[in-house]
């Protein structure tokens, strides 16, 4: 059994892409100012190389430079260079485009790049290692929160006191139930088909989202010839489709994915993921605040689900550091107070816009496929409007944490 652990200023339970994040930036923003550990099992081996890669927004690409992690990611990472979208049924012979974005936000810099979620990792925990992060292979199983601490009850049996916990643990997360959290949300019944193929000819940093009467299926560019797919499907028939033959399932995405990029190849065994909406009531408890899918867990349709976790991230980072450089204590109300006001209004509003858009264009309806059309048609056609959702999907509007600015804390 393992003993009592030294006492810590931030324990973070979670080490994926937020949690690992949050670390990083906490210990790059104070140095020996501040302890942190992050404790996951998952600790124990490398990361996962299971073939899943992000679209990371321009904001979080430089929050990673800022951090100094960038540097390891970039050599791996595709930029996207420009995006179209398409609203067609599966078997219409044409599928014409009704809405293009120009990729960049500033001169040299893609609005999103796609990357290995295995090889970011890799480059966080590297981070992490180095500013002194203290990474503990175990988890949380339960936690007692008082007036100054929490003590987090780990699963091997020992056990950490912390002047605050974080919540990184997923959209099930167990912390945000122990907590007394609620959520609010619903499923959707459709599924998110996951898989990399590779492709005869060049893509040229072009991602193209087609919305189909079972929801968008986008080809996202990876490194080399390669893209990744997230597929949206009926929850039973994602299923059935992912236990294809590997040469039905090929069958299947090719009358999908279309011959613009020549004969194709899935190189990975799919996956599908059940898709959602799940937003807690609270951000917040005593000594406790929550981050990433923790928070929420939205429809993958603007790939934002993801992004709004590094917006916690950095969030969460800026009123520790400004508190605790004031020898403030960072698990104290107000300063939980500040975090939970600044992130509920953007993450309700993504919530609320992601949903809409799922219900709008992931129907066969014949009038509304009319009407969204038009309306894609028309944003097409001006380009002021374009900038800002270009910018939006950048993560560069709003009140945007320092991080996310490319600022140091």
């Amino acid at each position: 059994m393992t003993a009592k652990l030294p006492n810590t200023d931030i324990v973070i339970a979670g080490g994926g892409l937020a949690g690992l994040c949050l670390a990083v930036a906490i210990k790059d923003a104070l140095g020996t100012g501040a302890t942190v550990a992050v404790v996951d099992p998952a600790l124990a081996a490398p990361p996962a190389e299971d073939g899943r890669a992000s679209a990371f927004a321009a904001a979080a690409c430089r929050m990673f430079r800022t951090l100094g992690a960038w540097e390891q990611v970039e050599p791996e990472a595709q930029p996207i260079l420009d995006m179209v979208v398409t609203d067609s049924r599966t078997m219409d012979p044409v599928r014409p485009v009704f809405l293009t974005f120009a990729g960049e936000v500033a001169p040299g810099e893609p609005f999103a790049w796609m990357a290995p979620n295995a090889v970011v990792t890799r480059a966080l925990r590297a981070r992490a290692e180095a500013l002194g992060v203290t990474l503990t292979a175990t988890g949380v199983d339960g936690f007692t929160a008082g007036a100054a601490a929490t003590t987090a009850r780990l699963t091997d049996g020992g056990s950490l006191t912390a002047r605050l916990l974080v919540a990184c643990d997923g959209g099930r997360s167990r912390l945000r139930d122990m907590a007394g959290i609620r959520t609010v949300g619903w499923d959707y019944g459709q599924s998110g088909i996951v898989c990399t193929v590779a492709h005869e000819y060049e893509h040229h940093g072009r991602a193209e989202e087609h919305f189909l009467p079972a929801g968008p299926f986008a080809i996202l560019p990876l490194k080399g010839n390669r893209s990744s797919i997230v597929w949206t499907e009926e929850t039973e028939r994602a299923k059935r489709l992912c236990a294809l033959p590997k040469a039905l399932f090929l069958d299947e995405l090719e009358s999908r994915f279309g011959h613009r990029l020549g004969v194709i190849e899935v190189v990975d065994k799919p996956a599908a993921y059940p898709l959602g909406l799940k937003v807690a009531r609270d951000f917040v408890a005593p000594r406790l605040a929550l981050v990433g899918d923790a928070a929420h867990v939205i429809h993958p349709i603007a790939g934002q689900g993801i992004n709004m976790g590094f917006r916690d991230v950095a969030a969460l980072a800026e009123c520790i550091a400004e508190a605790m450089r004031l020898g403030l204590d960072p698990g104290a109300p107000d300063v939980l107070a500040r975090y939970q006001r600044w992130r509920r209004f953007d993450t309700a509003l993504m919530g609320a816009t992601t949903d809409g858009l799922n219900r709008l264009f992931s129907n066969g309806s014949a009038p509304l496929r009319a009407i969204r059309d038009l309306g894609l048609g028309l944003v097409d056609r001006m380009p002021a409007l374009k900038g800002f959702f270009v910018r939006q999907a950048a993560g560069i509007t709003g009140d945007v944490p320092r991080l996310l600015r490319g600022e140091a804390l």
